[in-house]
């Protein structure tokens, strides 16, 4: 198995061979972990950031294709949500890419891998952010009502795609971190 077997968009999950550190931590077991209130809990709650405000996301670009919100208003929204969503994704990899990643995957090289695969998905995850950033972008450029309105169905299609990677790599990034940081009482 190498990374290239694991593609962010067709992978339905981590493989077991990566499971192991989960086997021994259990998602059932995090929050009653003594470590948990720490790194582990704040990995958890940026991600489930990133899960809201792209929820928030959707919900707006729906809103604005159905007509239930005006183009003034999405137009704010979106440009408030999405900078800030794309800002702090950017930065969350980066952060993890420098610092986390290496660190942890040094505490347990028998994953190694999975590493190699969340630094993977980080650049497959940022052709969706250039995407997004351009259909954002070309959505709020439109100057009728109606040419916004498709432009934000396009937008909305792009988002659901990149709500599902997005999701997948949270979850088995959770899945890979959070027993390492448990284990290694790191934070």
């Amino acid at each position: 198995m190498t990374t290239d077997d694991l593609p962010l968009a067709t992978r339905g999950g981590l493989p077991d061979a990566l499971r192991v550190m989960l086997a021994e931590f259990p998602r059932a077991q995090w929050a009653a972990h003594r470590d948990f209130n720490g790194l582990a809990a704040f990995w958890l709650d940026r991600h489930l950031g990133f899960r809201r405000v792209m929820g928030l996301l959707q919900t707006d670009a729906q809103a604005m294709v159905d007509g239930a919100m005006g183009a003034q208003d999405w137009g704010r929204r979106l440009t408030r949500l999405g900078s800030g969503f794309l800002g702090e994704l950017v930065g969350h990899h980066q952060i993890e890419d420098d610092a986390y990643f290496p660190k942890l995957a040094a505490m347990e090289p028998r994953i190694l891998r999975g590493f190699e695969m969340l630094d993977r998905d980080h650049h497959d995850l940022h052709a969706l952010i250039d995407r997004f950033a351009a259909g954002a972008n070309h959505a709020l450029a439109q100057t009728t009502d109606a040419a916004r309105r498709e432009a934000a169905g396009g937008f909305l299609t792009d988002l659901g795609r990149f709500e599902r990677m997005l999701d997948r790599h949270l979850t088995d990034e959770e899945d890979l971190i959070v027993p390492v940081v448990l284990k290694h009482r790191v934070g």
